[in-house]
């Protein structure tokens, strides 16, 4: 983040803005597809330039001859403009609406002539995706008495740099039935398990007592809760079939209290626990299964992080790892695939790390674009003035931004707190108090500083578990900076536009202060020179067809802001020694 900003002459503070109604799902589809365009393809290739009055960003698909050009709502100085409105294509002196299917043509077009390769699905599930955000526009229940929940079941339009963010591999009235955004609450499917079929591991006794609690079943058998969804999926499976004619594993029917849909569509809230289950079907980039090493991951990575929790506990009391503890399935001899298919997770709930008086809110819900629940942080700052704005934005940055990157440099874990994976408590006024991390799916270790924990796990475990330190710094960046603070950033400067530069230079401020803590590491000073930041290539790994491990990252110049002697923060960040 280079030091090249001046401050501007002081003048009249403006008054906050009211954020903007929520788009149709044409235009969501279509600037959604142009923040991927921006970032992956015309901003890299330096095709793209905001015209000199600042109302209209154009975009040259070079390799088709395509010119397109929007209308700004706000420019960004990390280039994540604000869009409104349709998206328009030069044909001679004239500008000509398209809809987004036309967009999504020119697109394909581009992408097939760049990577020399085809891909028939992109314009099927840009389709798909299009048809889930028009369903979530259009039906909206009444918001559950929780507000947690209800900033789970918020995200009506995905992740803004995915192409495709509500692409859903099923029928709508499927989706509907089990949507976070449809409000979805439903039973569990439950099945009674021999005991010497059911593959489970549990770091102690206590961890899978909410699972043998959710329901009775037969002397001699464990239940198995599944996802009622993925129950229909595999339900003709011939081994299963077998095994139910058997006696070896018996269907109860759906029963025991309601689990509700989180974000992520197939891990569910209740009974004061998380369960996260495998679900057969493509949401964004992939299909949702619980590989086995998944399940095994889990448990050893709660394990492994349980000595550093309690060292940091007391140098970050504000922060928590959400643990998965425990998983249960059908054992891998009646069938490897259902050993996947029927493994659930057990992750901790939030009654028990929850600071008294708190709230907790999706992070995801709190930066989205538009706002469309009470966890928008247009609506946590109700009114707020610059100042009371600012120090919101140094309590968030001190409660996220040190521990993780400790976590990095001090203990060698890569923890990956994108928008989705982050829940923050706030107080009665709005104010984040508290961060809570979860899913251990992203969470790595650096085979160096965790060599013999890696050791002890069989390599189809250890392996996935791991990332080098590129890749690992790169996953941590582009998860804080870009994905979180970024898009945080955003939501704030919409209500506050003259404060962008300013927030960005408590950004660096927060960084700077972490780098003298942890010694000056090289990969934090060359942030702070300027350095590019990745960005997740969401687009050409959906063309691509790569799994979201195997995804590219392109580099985006940092924000041109430094620090000046008014931007330091005003809470000091906690001590890391």
């Amino acid at each position: 983040m280079s030091p090249q900003s001046a401050r501007p002459t002081p003048a009249a503070v403006p008054a906050a803005q009211a954020p903007p109604a929520p788009p149709s799902a044409d235009d969501a589809v279509a600037h959604t597809l142009l923040n991927c365009l921006l970032r992956e393809i015309c901003g890299p290739e330096r095709h793209s330039v905001v015209e000199p009055d600042g109302g209209h960003l154009r975009l040259w698909l070079a390799r088709s001859g395509t010119e397109l050009r929007i209308r700004l709502r706000r420019t960004s100085l990390l280039g994540d403009h604000r869009f409104t409105g349709p998206v328009t294509e030069r044909r001679g002196p004239d500008w000509h609406p398209l809809s987004w299917s036309e967009l999504g043509r020119r697109v394909h077009r581009e992408l097939g002539l760049r990577t020399g390769m085809p891909n028939d699905e992109f314009l099927g599930q840009l389709a798909s995706s299009h048809a889930g955000v028009a369903a979530g526009l259009a039906r909206r229940a009444a918001p559950p008495a929780s507000r947690y929940l209800e900033s789970e079941q918020a995200l009506l339009f995905g992740h803004r740099f995915h192409p495709t963010p509500k692409a859903r591999g099923t029928d709508p009235t499927t989706w509907a039935a089990y949507a976070p955004e449809a409000r979805a609450e439903f039973r569990l499917r439950h099945l009674a398990v021999r005991g010497e079929l059911v593959a489970q591991e549990r770091i102690s006794a206590a961890d899978t007592v909410v699972l043998d609690r959710l329901g009775p079943v037969p002397a001699g058998y464990t239940l198995l809760p599944a996802h009622p969804w993925q129950y229909e999926l595999l339900a003709g499976h011939p081994r299963l079939r077998a095994a139910l004619l058997r006696g070896d594993i018996r269907d109860l029917g759906e029963a025991g209290p309601h689990f509700a849909a989180t974000a992520s569509v197939r891990t569910l809230a209740g009974a004061g626990v998380f369960l996260k289950f495998s679900l057969n079907v493509r949401i964004t980039n992939c299909v949702r299964k619980n590989a086995a090493y998944e399940l095994s991951g889990a448990v050893a990575l709660t394990r492994a992080l349980a000595p550093i929790a309690a060292r940091t506990a007391a140098r970050f009391p504000d922060f928590a790892i959400l643990g998965e503890p425990a998983y249960r399935s059908l054992s891998a001899d009646v069938a490897p695939e259902l050993l996947e298919g029927f493994g659930v997770i057990v992750r901790d709930g939030l009654d028990a790390r929850l600071r008294p008086g708190t709230t907790p809110l999706l992070a995801a819900a709190m930066a989205a674009e538009y706002p469309t629940g009470s966890a928008h942080l247009s609506r946590l700052l109700d009114g707020a003035g610059p100042d009371e704005a600012l120090r919101w934005w140094e309590d968030y940055l001190r409660l996220l931004v040190p521990p993780v990157l400790a976590h990095y440099f001090a203990h060698g874990v890569v923890l990956e707190p994108h928008l989705q994976n982050v829940l923050v408590a706030v107080d009665a006024g709005g104010r984040p108090r508290q961060v809570l991390m979860r899913d251990m799916e992203g969470t790595k270790l650096l085979p160096g500083p965790h060599a013999a924990v890696l050791a002890a796990l069989p390599h189809s475990v250890a392996g996935p578990m791991t990332y080098d330190a590129r890749r690992g710094w790169d996953r941590v960046v582009y998860c804080l900076l870009v994905n979180n603070i970024a898009e945080m950033l955003a939501a704030l400067v919409d209500v506050h536009p003259h404060l962008e530069a300013r927030c960005w230079g408590l950004v660096r401020a927060t960084l700077a202060e972490c780098a003298a803590e942890h010694g000056e590491p090289e990969p934090l000073r060359a942030l702070l020179a300027g350095g590019a930041l990745p960005a997740k290539a969401n687009l050409l790994a959906r063309w691509e067809r790569r799994a979201d491990r195997e995804a590219e990252y392109v580099r985006i110049p940092a924000p041109p802001v430094g620090p000046t002697p008014d931007d330091a923060p005003r809470t000091p960040a906690r001590s890391t020694r």
